[in-house]
């Protein structure tokens, strides 16, 4: 054992995001990435709501539907989610939006990382959804397609079906959205490091190494 060699660095995370937000699940992956190549950085991740689609029906709408909505044509929209599955196929996401029947509510998937982190961590519910939604395009806004994607991260299956049904949470849901937004944050994803530093957007993996080494730095200072 080597006693000179420095502890790990204890950094929080707190990552805004929004399940239906390919940006965020590219900005996560890269954050995973840089996790566990630099094992120096002993790092708590805290997931926190973001809706960018805060007047979705809970049943979700027609993905045509909102794709016209949000962009005005299909096409605009089938142009700019090229560009996103080219970036991700880099990261080893296959990005298939054209499964994506439906765009869901994203209100009980985040219920469901909340009511999971009770337990633990629940990163690896949050990329198990990520993954459901745009790759296999899965309903995510199904209760009972979360109780399946809960039921493999090792959830009890029929106490995930009593949390789905009973609604709670989902206050909170919309209050931590809201409150993003007083912080000054209107774009997603934003990692927020010890309260103190803060970026947005899918970056690179080596702006958000930089940042964590800057946390990093101050944490020791402190």
């Amino acid at each position: 054992m080597n006693i000179v060699a420095p502890l790990p660095a204890r950094l929080v995370v707190e990552v805004v995001f929004d399940f239906v937000c390919p940006w965020c699940y590219l900005g996560i992956k890269r954050l995973s990435f840089l996790l566990e190549r630099r094992q120096d950085f002993a790092v708590e991740l805290l997931w926190r709501p973001f809706l960018l689609n805060p007047d979705m029906p809970r049943t979700g709408m027609s993905r045509a539907d909102y794709m016209i909505r949000k962009f005005g044509a299909e096409d605009r929209a089938r142009r700019l989610y090229a560009s996103i599955a080219e970036l991700g196929a880099a990261e080893g996401i296959m990005f298939n939006f054209a499964a994506i029947r439906r765009t869901p509510s994203s209100v009980d998937a985040h219920r469901l990382v909340r009511h999971a982190a009770r337990s633990g961590p629940a990163g690896g519910l949050v990329k198990r959804i990520f993954h459901a939604h745009f790759v296999e395009g899965a309903d995510i806004g199904s209760h009972a397609t979360l109780k399946a994607l809960a039921a493999a991260q090792g959830m009890d299956p029929a106490a995930t079906a009593q949390f789905l049904a009973s609604g709670e949470g989902a206050d909170a849901v919309h209050s931590e959205n809201l409150h993003a937004h007083r912080l000054g944050i209107n774009g997603v994803p934003c990692f927020v490091v010890d309260g103190e530093h803060a970026i947005a957007g899918a970056q690179e993996t080596e702006v958000l190494e930089r940042l964590l080494d800057l946390a990093t730095c101050t944490s020791r200072e402190r």
